[in-house]
């Protein structure tokens, strides 16, 4: 019964993945996500229903338009399964809860997020605001009213730091260093950890990005880097990972 359950949130995540993909390309430029229906962009090919299942029909087409032999891109087939594995992990770490709840709807959150800002460089308020209401409402019934207030206050800490990196940025860098969008999105962050933990995440984030930043640099001094991948990764592995941020610092003390 387990593996069945395991099987169920990897096809439910492939499914919803696909759906994100969607959400994430059309939203940001308020366009209707079931009209027109999926088609390719070289040719507009209108996709059949075979045509739309996650990750097989790409295996199946062998990466290409059926119609026109485009190749297409690697993303969407990678996105799906990537929401597939993360949902089952999400059952793995958090079983049936409402942890797990909370889980599923970050997935969700993170899925729309890299979609958009990796296509677009812009993440809509959306993305955001809905799944930190979901979160918030989860904590309030799951741990109480007073757990509730203090991750709200969290998320405002949250908030609060990442805007005043944003500003430091700006002044040392002379211009903009720091979308809108990745301050709101620490918001969420707050919300979900502790303070200790948010905070890894911010510094996590910056450290995975800095090779990548100067990599894109070196090749293109013009390129604007999406900081919120960055974000949602360090998110996923210190939430996932349950990190002791406690431990971890009592270790390092014990070290030197």
């Amino acid at each position: 019964m387990e593996v069945c359950y395991y099987i169920s949130f990897f096809i439910f995540g492939l499914c919803f993945g696909s759906f994100y993909n969607v959400c994430g390309l059309r939203i940001p430029r308020v366009e209707s996500i079931n009209h027109p229906r999926s088609h390719c962009e070289n040719c507009n090919h209108e996709l059949k229903w075979y045509e739309l299942i996650p990750l097989i029909s790409f295996i199946i087409q062998k990466g290409r338009c059926r119609n026109c032999h485009t190749k297409l891109s690697w993303f969407y087939p990678f996105s799906e399964l990537a929401t597939g594995i993360l949902f089952m992990v999400c059952y793995h770490s958090f079983g049936f809860s409402y942890d797990l709840i909370i889980a599923l709807t970050l997935v969700s959150c993170f899925t729309l997020v890299i979609v958009s800002d990796l296509t677009y460089l812009l993440i809509p308020d959306r993305f955001i605001v809905i799944p930190s209401i979901i979160v918030i409402i989860i904590n309030f019934l799951n741990n109480g009213y007073e757990y509730g207030l203090l991750h709200i206050a969290y998320g405002v800490l949250a908030f609060i730091f990442m805007y005043l990196i944003m500003l430091l940025g700006n002044k040392l860098f002379k211009k903009e260093s720091m979308g809108g969008a990745d301050i709101k999105l620490m918001f969420l962050v707050g919300v979900t950890l502790d303070p200790f933990l948010t905070i890894l995440v911010i510094f996590l984030a910056s450290f995975i990005a800095l090779p990548v930043s100067f990599y894109l640099l070196i090749k293109n001094k013009e390129h604007v880097i999406p900081f919120g991948p960055f974000i949602v990764a360090s998110f996923l592995i210190v939430y996932f990972t349950k990190l002791d941020i406690k431990e971890i610092f009592t270790n390092i003390l014990h070290f030197f």
